[in-house]
């Protein structure tokens, strides 16, 4: 039996359009985990108590090879220790804010902006050229975000007030894409030293936060769900997904892995309507279409720039 389950996982590794699936499709279900914590462990808890377990697990399992790899970690604390607290950190603090004003469906949308702002960081902080091409599939994804805050009803834009889950997360958003571009410049240690690196960091300046919550009151014992919950958002999202997605860029590169990452939203939204019985809207159906397709196009004419 062990050796069967040996021998699959050994394919299944070497596989990366499996690999690169499966990761956003638990990326995709965070958004549910999002909206179940809601009112089962309180925001800052689940930030800190993710990040929390998977250095545990890296702590258990690659110990060896972290401290064979510190050397070349050590001249980059600082910057690790920033990527880390902004990346994972802060965005994922502001993701599960979000899930507390805003549905599953909205938040899957609006994160299906992200390749575009990092197409949108690039061109700002390394002088990447924004083709003509680009620049309109960067317009056809901002337009499926304005769609999604003032619901389809466009003649609502003259006074268009963002529901404030939306906001947050649209911003959150941004935050991550400046994180990506500046993954960049990334010290030349393996992909996963690099993972744990920033997880230590995520854990370590989440604590600070978590002291605010609850110096605000804002921090309540969590429910048997909500450490359900978190149990499932730290080996999914955090620890799984990270590791697949690694795996399929070692083994396709990253421009060709990071086209998959659209579909994060689209399996975000069916998750919300299948488990959280969320109602889809023709106004969803036509973001979604504005937003996976505008990202389409900027990629595509990307691809074609090199």
């Amino acid at each position: 039996m062990s050796t069967a389950m040996s021998g699959a996982l050994a394919r299944l590794n070497n596989q990366p359009y499996l690999l690169i699936g499966f990761s956003t499709l638990i990326w995709g279900a965070n958004v549910v985990f999002g909206r179940l914590a809601v009112g089962q462990i309180s925001p800052m808890t689940i930030t800190c108590m993710r990040w929390c377990i998977v250095c545990l697990v890296f702590a258990a399992t690659m110990r060896q090879r972290l401290v064979a790899e510190w050397p070349l970690i050590r001249p980059h604390w600082r910057r690790l220790a920033m990527l880390g607290a902004i990346g994972f950190t802060l965005f994922n603090a502001i993701f599960y804010f979000a899930a507390q004003y805003t549905t599953a469906v909205n938040m899957a949308v609006i994160q299906g902006t992200y390749p575009a702002f990092v197409l949108i960081g690039m061109a700002l902080v390394f002088g990447a050229r924004i083709s003509a091409l680009q620049a309109l599939g960067i317009g056809v994804t901002i337009l499926g975000v304005i769609i999604i805050a003032c619901r389809g009803e466009l003649a609502s834009l003259r006074g268009l007030s963002f529901n404030r889950g939306d906001a947050l997360l649209f911003v959150g958003t941004i935050i991550f894409a400046g994180y990506t571009v500046a993954l960049r410049d990334r010290p030349r240690v393996s992909a996963m030293t690099l993972f744990a690196a920033l997880a230590v960091s995520a854990f370590l300046t989440s604590i600070p936060l978590l002291a605010v919550e609850m110096g605000m009151g804002a921090t309540y014992i969590p429910t048997l769900k909500g450490l359900v919950v978190i149990l499932m958002i730290a080996i999914g999202p955090s620890l799984l997904g990270q590791i697949f997605f690694i795996r399929g860029i070692e083994l396709i590169g990253p421009s060709r892995t990071g086209i998959f990452y659209n579909l994060v939203p689209v399996f975000g939204a069916l998750f919300g309507v299948i488990f959280l019985r969320e109602p889809f809207h023709l106004y969803h159906a036509i973001a979604f279409a504005l937003v996976l397709g505008g990202i389409f196009v900027a990629e595509r004419a990307g691809r074609h720039e090199k």
